[in-house]
């Protein structure tokens, strides 16, 4: 990973030649490929908890794969529903802009697997959610292969420090279905995204970051977003 400046930090995806084993492995496999990037930059409104999160990224014909590993302490999550307020519980996510621009995603999931996505074109705020938003139906959803270390609720809160690891898999056709146009790597191709870990209702909330988000807290933020290069 290389960084073309603070602000917008740049991160290269490799190809890999077959799926991970969604197994949670984040050194073995074809995870030992891929570069780890981190997700470091804590809000001026976060407690005194500074969580060890990373995360790493691989792509192949059929799908863009995700990685996430959290070094924690007072992990909780009780959103059990699809398009539940997982931020809510201890979470991390994936913001990604296919192409740089137009619309992005936000892959928002909590530490027992639970998803909230959206295809967010106007991220402005009104009081429904956003100017411009789409659910990303359930049964594109579902295609999201998803691994989690954690049990499927974590309540009472695990004070104590725990490692925990989200793994999935996107399709390719999934992004498709929004954006309205084909993804085409035969050829170089350049994203915009952003990497997150927040947990607003832990007994410890923070908000962190891999590129910086400026004195607002706002995840939302398509400007802030850093550089996603994807090796052919």
């Amino acid at each position: 990973m290389r960084r073309t400046s603070i602000e917008k930090p740049t991160y290269r995806i490799r190809r890999s030649g077959r799926p991970p084993a969604f197994s949670g492995d984040w050194s073995e496999g074809v995870w030992a490929a891929a570069e780890a990037l981190r997700v470091d930059h804590f809000h001026a409104a976060s407690s005194e908890h500074r969580p060890e999160v990373q995360a790493k990224l691989l792509y192949d014909d059929a799908c863009l794969y995700v990685i996430f590993r959290v070094r924690d302490r007072y992990v909780r999550a009780v959103i059990e529903e699809y398009q539940g307020p997982v931020c809510t519980d201890s979470c991390v996510e994936a913001f990604l802009q296919p192409g740089g621009r137009g619309g992005y995603f936000n892959f928002e999931l909590n530490c027992c697997g639970t998803l909230l996505l959206y295809y967010i074109e106007d991220p402005r705020r009104t009081e429904e959610g956003f100017v411009r938003s789409t659910s990303v139906a359930p049964e594109h959803a579902a295609d999201i292969r998803i691994y989690h270390s954690m049990p499927d609720r974590v309540d009472p809160e695990i004070a104590e420090a725990v490692q925990w690891r989200v793994e999935y898999g996107i399709p390719f056709d999934l992004f498709e279905a929004y954006i309205g146009n084909r993804l085409d790597f035969r050829k170089p191709a350049t994203w915009r995204g952003n990497f997150y870990k927040c947990g607003d209702k832990t007994s410890h909330p923070h908000w962190a970051s891999w590129s910086p988000i400026g004195e607002e807290l706002n995840f939302h933020c398509p400007q802030y977003f850093g550089v996603l290069e994807f090796e052919v």
